[in-house]
């Protein structure tokens, strides 16, 4: 029945998109009413494990040519190995292991974005829908790039770029690169992900796509949400949530707002008066949330100047998506041999997320150079509504009359993320000699204003929840934050083929990275002078935190900054790094790629002390690594070739794992707080992988992989009193191995019709690839970390680390694997796509106290994606139908011990529909 009103609500929803929705509002302090191609042997076009040439070095191929821009004078340029009949030249051309989707392999997968292509690569899982792990790492091993340079995140919080903000209608090609080459930055664990912008376009087009979208939990159901301001539908707030004047100019004195020697009653009090309230606060119920929409425009065309080509492409999108989760989340200690919870909450979280981005790309070739200007525009923009049901057992006693839901809460957010970034790209060939300069400037921030909580709990004598702003569990809270982030990159890399009798290549470069922040956030909490009338505390939230109260009954804000953690910090990266790499046909047949990397760095996180407070301890890193690496291929037979690669890379600690600043993840809804005293990880890389191309464009590849790492960052979950926090430490040692094999097939089906009949023209396409992974953390006698509990003092590694239990690094799944059956029409767009991905389990945390790690569930997932090109009268477009999970996985997340089992964080997560239009001009 669901799936009906789904359907139905998504054929409405046009109709109703521009229309508010209609909000009833609920007069319960928290609204705790909770839901429960031509032949067999044509070229592919589907993922090559390898890239193709760039530049004017690029061989002559059959293959579609892919356009790529990477760090190397020559990169993916000569083609060194000469035999290999039958195997693709991008695959002849390439010394390294790699991934390349072209654009047309990125449509074929059926995503809107980048983050969805690449899960359907081998040894590439997807956590969140958003954030790409390269073989089970997290997301402090993989690096993101645009056109070769440095792509910095527009959500500070994390270094890895969430890649679903980046459309597939911007991308000419995207490389994931396994084995390290000195051309690349050091801090290359799992892999680096570069990807390349569409630049000249070989004829001129204009392309308008609109799409409506929706999923069974959501769509047309119950959710909740907040008014905030008029244009938030847009993803920018219009002014509504601006810091109050009387609460800046307060801030501005450097003095803590609170009442006392700096501040009268009277400050306070407008301070107070002078808050956004209701249209912040009060969080309303929407019996049928609305569809999803998004629509997109790419232009582009290129200009002939006689000796050279001037090539414009512009891209522009805005998304608009609704999400609600309901489910349940524990947490709790070890008594004995079970689990027993501590807290016990049913909630409700829907999310409105707005996505607005816009690229300009400009490029301009001339005899055998290129030249490239790129600006892109990502504004990520998030409002959530959240309401809650349980116990806090640590705090307050269960009510006799509500044992089950003692505690009702709700919390409004908006975080607002953006990034503008700027390179330029210089790739000039002179023939054996080629030159690449790049350059990078990007901006980006992240704003918070009004995160705003409270929290009601059920009283005996009025039989109803009430709030007085002052017992255990009664509160109402309030925080501004904001965070800026800026990063400087350029790089300059030669490559030289030596006139040799034997082909030789000789390249080297230098590079330099400035990443800087600044952070600051200031917490509030409403306190009145004296105790609150009952019939005041049964208040509703905008009602008990009004102007009227405020006057009098002496409710006044009151500043609780640098309770707990640094206020503000700042953070400061800065690397130099020189490599020198050679390229060279040793044997007929045997190619060494060979190269190190010398990498100079140091950062600094410097916590800053507010108002006359002890600043906290301060961290500098300066460290500097060489770090070599080499690959050598043997091409032994015209088919099969074999690589074998060793690297040494480097991991340093994220600025949010080192700054000791709380902040609330919204995926998990759990703060994370800094250790001020991590130290860089140490990674041995090595590889061995067998290709066979036993027809064009299909292959059987089978690779095994092995990492020794010292020092490794784990993501630790502590417990400060009844506050359950996520923190950081260096685990001694880890390891990590494992397997990979891919098979892409392609059978005709020319045989099952006659001349002209339905199957005359179309062929299954069969991609499956599996990855396995295992690690482990290895604990010796004397072993010692510093963990956010301990520090500043070293501690033994088992307080922190259960050495008695097997622990597998965290986000590492043993299982990876991917399925894809397409019935494609090789003459025009038509294709009929069946997806199914598995990713097993995988630590998120490892457990506080010793107990269990935290356990998540991503499962089995089962996708149907239909596209078809179309003509009426003269008018080309192209229809994409698509259903998400059909398995109808949801998401969990749990931490067992004995015969029990606490549900950390667990909901339903549906099945989703969408259908989507792009009109071709």
């Amino acid at each position: 029945m669901r799936k009906i009103q789904l359907f139905t609500t998504l054929l409405l929803a046009t109709s109703s998109l521009c229309a508010k929705p209609a909000l009833a509002y609920d007069n319960s302090p928290a609204n705790a009413d909770l839901p429960e191609q031509p032949s067999e042997d044509a070229p592919a076009a589907t993922v090559e494990e390898a890239p193709v040439t760039t530049g004017a070095d690029a061989p002559e191929t059959s293959d579609a040519e892919v356009e790529i821009s990477s760090p190397g004078g020559d990169d993916y340029g000569g083609e060194i190995v000469v035999r290999g009949k039958y195997i693709p030249d991008p695959i002849r051309a390439t010394p390294e292991v790699v991934s390349v989707l072209s654009a047309e392999d990125i449509a074929k997968t059926g995503e809107g974005d980048i983050a969805g292509a690449l899960q359907r690569v081998t040894g590439l899982s997807v956590v969140g829908g958003r954030f790409v792990y390269v073989r089970g790492l997290g997301e402090r091993y993989s690096l993101a790039l645009l056109n070769g340079s440095a792509l910095p995140s527009p959500e500070p919080l994390r270094r890895v770029v969430p890649l679903d903000l980046f459309p597939t209608s911007i991308l000419a090609s995207t490389v994931v690169q396994k084995s390290y080459s000195a051309n690349y930055p050091g801090e290359f664990g799992g892999g680096v992900i570069n990807l390349t912008t569409r630049s000249a376009p070989d004829e001129p087009f204009f392309d308008l796509g609109v799409s409506i979208s929706g999923d069974s939990i959501t769509t047309g159901d119950l959710g909740y949400t907040y008014f905030g301001s008029r244009t938030d539908f847009l993803g920018y707030d219009n002014g509504a949530r601006a810091l109050p004047r009387p609460l800046a100019n307060a801030i501005a004195t450097g003095n803590r707002v609170t009442e006392g020697a700096d501040f009268s009653a009277d400050d306070i009090r407008s301070i107070t008066a002078s808050l956004s309230n209701a249209n912040t606060n009060v969080i309303q119920r929407n019996s049928q949330m609305p569809a999803n929409w998004s629509g997109d425009m790419a232009a582009g065309k290129s200009f002939d100047l006689g000796s050279a080509e001037l090539g414009l492409v512009a891209v522009a999108g805005i998304s608009n998506s609704w999400r609600t989760r309901s489910g349940l989340q524990q947490l709790g200690a070890q008594q004995g041999d079970i689990l027993v919870a501590s807290q016990d909450f049913k909630f409700v979280s829907t999310e409105n997320r707005v996505v607005v981005n816009g690229m300009v790309n400009a490029g301009l070739s001339f005899d055998e150079h290129k030249l490239r200007l790129t600006s892109i525009y990502i504004h990520d923009n998030l409002k959530e509504a959240r309401v809650g049901s349980g116990n806090n057992f640590d705090t307050v006693s269960p009510s006799v009359s509500r044992p089950e839901d003692t505690i009702q809460t709700g919390q409004t957010s908006w975080y607002e993320r953006q990034l503008f970034d700027v390179q330029g790209t210089g790739e000039f060939r002179f023939s054996d000699l080629a030159i690449d300069i790049r350059g990078s400037y990007a901006k980006s921030k992240r704003d918070a204003p009004y995160e705003r909580s409270y929290s009601y709990t059920f009283d005996e004598t009025a039989m109803d929840y009430v709030n007085n702003l002052r017992s255990p569990g009664q509160n109402a809270r309030l925080s501004f934050s904001e965070l800026d982030d800026k990063v400087v990159s350029g790089a300059l890399d030669i490559s030289y083929k030596l006139p040799t009798s034997r082909p030789v290549t000789i390249s080297g470069g230098y590079a330099y990275y400035l990443n800087e922040r600044s952070a600051i956030r200031r917490d509030f909490e409403f306190f009145p002078l004296g105790a609150l009338p009952l019939e005041v505390a049964q208040q509703r939230i905008d009602y008990l935190v009004s102007d009227f109260n405020v006057y009098n009954w002496d409710l006044l804000l009151r500043e609780t900054t640098g309770g707990f953690g640094s206020a503000a910090y700042s953070a400061n990266l800065e690397t130099h790094a020189g490599y020198i790499m050679a390229e060279a046909e040793l044997l007929d047949g045997v190619n060494i790629n060979i190269g190190a990397r010398y990498e100079d760095g140091t950062q600094s996180v410097t916590p800053t002390a507010l108002f006359g407070l002890p600043p906290l301890a301060a961290t500098s890193l300066s460290n500097d690594y060489w770090l070599p690496a080499a690959t050598i291929t043997w091409n032994f037979a015209d088919d099969m070739q074999l690589r074998l690669a060793a690297s040494k890379t480097i991991a340093r600690p994220q600025f949010r794992e080192l700054a000791p600043q709380p902040y609330r993840d919204t995926e998990s809804s759990r703060t994370f707080f800094g250790n001020q005293f991590l130290e860089d990880s140490e990674l041995i890389n090595a590889e061995a992988r067998y290709e066979w191309y036993f027809a064009s464009g299909q292959r059987f590849t089978l690779a095994g992989f092995f990492k020794d790492i010292e020092k490794p960052i784990e993501a630790t979950a502590v417990q400060v009193g009844s506050t359950f926090l996520t923190s950081f430490a260096n685990a001694p040692r880890a390891q990590l191995w494992g397997a990979e094999v891919e098979v892409e097939k392609y059978i005709p089906l020319y045989n099952l019709s006659t001349e002209g009949g339905f199957f005359s023209n179309r062929r299954v396409a069969i991609v499956a690839n599996y990855t396995y992974t295992d690690s482990k953390i290895i604990i010796k006698p004397g072993d010692t970390v510093i963990s956010f509990t301990t520090a500043p003092n070293a501690v033994a590694a088992d307080i922190v680390f259960d050495s008695t239990r097997r622990l597998r690094l965290t986000g590492q799944s043993k299982h990876l694997a991917n399925l894809q059956f397409s019935l494609e029409n090789e003459d025009r767009l038509s294709q009929q796509s069946i997806l199914l991905t598995y990713s097993s389990e995988r630590a998120t945390n490892r457990g506080p106290n010793l107990t269990p790690d935290f356990i998540e569930r991503p499962g089995l997932r089962l996708d149907v994606i239909l596209r078809e090109a179309m003509k009426i009268g003269k008018q080309e477009f192209e229809m994409k139908f698509e259903l998400r999970n059909l398995t109808g996985t949801n998401y969990s997340e749990t931490q067992s011990l004995g015969t029990s089992t606490l549900q950390i964080n667990s909901y339903d997560i549906g099945t989703s529909a969408s259908l989507g239009v792009t009109f071709k001009y």
